[in-house]
């Protein structure tokens, strides 16, 4: 939530956003003012007027951010290459209300690299979410998609929200256990 050290902001442009836990897009017009509550994986959770609310990467221009650079890899980069950029990328989806990645949660059970007929490059990944309520839940499994698919050579993130087995606290990285107190 907000508090001193937030960063203010006035939206330069009207902005898509995505209400904070509801997950209901909307518009932020501009002039509107806030405050950046967290700023990870490329993406922004905003205070403003009582409502918390994620603002893309994409759109980070319109807080007077910049965007992101595009990822890139060798030529003839191998499957192992790809994976290991596939699970830097599922580092930066980051739950707008929770400052850990979707990785360190635990959310994430299984990402696998496989070639399509076509030959193109599929990743495939299953995840879950903290409670299968979550608001959020289509917001997260797009964030995951989005990125996963700026990734040369990957054509398609197949992104399946799974509930078996169910979330529970021990799944998370004893970095994240110990960040949100829960060790």
């Amino acid at each position: 939530m907000y508090s001193r050290s937030s960063e203010p902001v006035r939206f330069e442009r009207d902005c898509a956003a995505v209400l904070v836990p509801q997950g209901d897009v909307v518009n932020l017009p501009a002039g509107s003012v806030g405050y950046i509550t967290q700023a990870l994986g490329g993406s922004y959770t905003v205070f403003v007027e009582g409502n918390l609310f994620r603002i893309a990467g994409i759109d980070a221009d319109a807080i007077g951010k910049e965007p992101q650079e595009p990822l890139e890899l060798p030529a003839g980069a191998s499957d192992d290459a790809v994976e290991q950029l596939v699970w830097k990328q599922l580092r930066t989806c980051f739950d707008p209300e929770i400052p850990i990645n979707v990785v360190d949660l635990g959310l994430v059970y299984e990402a696998v690299v496989s070639h399509r007929e076509d030959g193109e490059r599929l990743v495939e990944v299953r995840m879950t979410l903290t409670a299968p309520g979550c608001g959020m839940g289509d917001i997260l499994v797009d964030d995951v998609r989005t990125k996963l698919e700026l990734i040369p050579t990957v054509a398609e993130a197949d992104v399946e929200l799974v509930f078996d087995p169910p979330w529970n606290r021990n799944m998370m990285s004893e970095a994240a256990r110990l960040e949100t107190g829960m060790l």
